[in-house]
C-alpha cells in the first residue's frame, strides 16, 4: 500500500502535466498526433515508475493500412498505459460521454480525437454511435474493451454489443488482444502496486465484412473465444 501512495503522489501531478502539454500542443497540432505522443510518453514514465514491464506478441498480425477496432479484456489500470506503448499504429480510445468532462483530462480527450459514446438514453446512443462509425470510416483506429469494465478474479465477464455494432457498422476488422498480469499488479478496487511484467498478445483480425444488421452473436463469440484462448 505505501508503494501504491508513494506512485500516486508522482502518477497524479505528471497526469496533469500530460494532459496540459496534449491540450496547448493541439493550438499548433491539430491533428491529434501530438497529443498521441504525449499519451505514449505519459504510458512510458508511469508503467516505469510503476516498476512494470510490457511484453507484446503478435504485433505482425495487426493491419499495416486501414482503420481496425481493437478489442479485448480489460483487468486492471495500467491496461490503458501498455497498451498505448503496445500498439504501433495511432489509435484512438472509445469511453464512455462522462470521462470528457473531467476538467482538463477531458479536454485532453477531446483535442486528441479520442471517442465519446453516451449511453443515458436509446436515442442519444445511438447518435454518438453513428458519429463514432462515421469517425472509424473515416480513418480512426480504436480501441474498445467489450466486458465494459474491468474484472474481479480474471475471468471474462459478459459481453457488451455495443463495440460489435459499432464494428459492424464502421465495416472494418476486429483484432482481438489479450491482457495477463495486470491484475497482478493492481488488484481492482484495492490500493496495492507491485512490479510486473504485464503481457499484450494481440490474435488473428476479425472481418465484419460479411456481417449486416443488428445481431451478430456469432461475431461476439468468435472475438470472445480468440480473447479467451490467450489467457494464462
Amino acid at each position: 500500500m505505501l508503494r501504491a501512495r508513494i506512485y500516486l503522489l508522482f502518477f497524479v501531478p505528471f497526469t496533469l502535466m500530460c494532459s496540459a502539454m496534449a491540450v496547448c500542443g493541439t493550438f499548433f497540432d491539430a491533428t491529434g498526433a501530438f497529443a498521441h505522443k504525449c499519451a505514449r510518453f505519459w504510458s512510458r514514465w508511469g508503467l516505469f515508475f510503476a516498476g512494470i514491464k510490457v511484453r507484446v506478441d503478435g504485433v505482425e498480425k495487426i493491419p499495416t493500412d486501414g482503420p481496425v477496432i481493437y478489442m479485448g479484456n480489460h483487468q486492471g489500470n495500467f491496461d490503458i498505459l501498455a497498451l498505448s506503448l503496445a500498439i504501433p499504429r495511432r489509435f484512438s480510445w472509445i469511453a464512455k460521454e462522462e470521462l470528457f468532462r473531467v476538467p482538463l483530462f477531458g479536454s485532453a480527450m477531446h483535442r486528441a480525437g479520442y471517442i465519446p459514446l453516451d449511453r443515458s438514453d436509446g436515442r442519444r446512443a445511438l447518435k454518438s454511435m453513428n458519429a463514432a462509425a462515421a469517425r472509424i470510416r473515416s480513418g480512426s483506429s480504436v480501441v474498445v474493451f467489450p466486458e465494459g469494465t474491468r474484472t474481479a478474479d480474471g475471468n471474462l465477464l459478459p459481453f457488451k454489443r455495443g463495440g460489435f455494432l459499432l464494428a459492424v457498422k464502421a465495416g472494418v476488422p476486429i483484432v482481438p488482444f489479450t491482457i495477463n498480469g495486470s491484475m497482478r499488479i493492481n488488484p481492482r478496487n484495492r490500493l496495492e502496486l507491485y512490479p510486473g511484467i504485464l503481457s499484450i498478445t494481440f490474435a488473428e483480425p476479425v472481418t465484419t465484412a460479411t456481417y449486416n444488421g443488428k445481431e451478430h452473436p456469432e461475431l461476439l463469440e468468435q472475438v470472445r473465444n480468440a480473447i479467451a484462448a490467450g489467457l494464462e
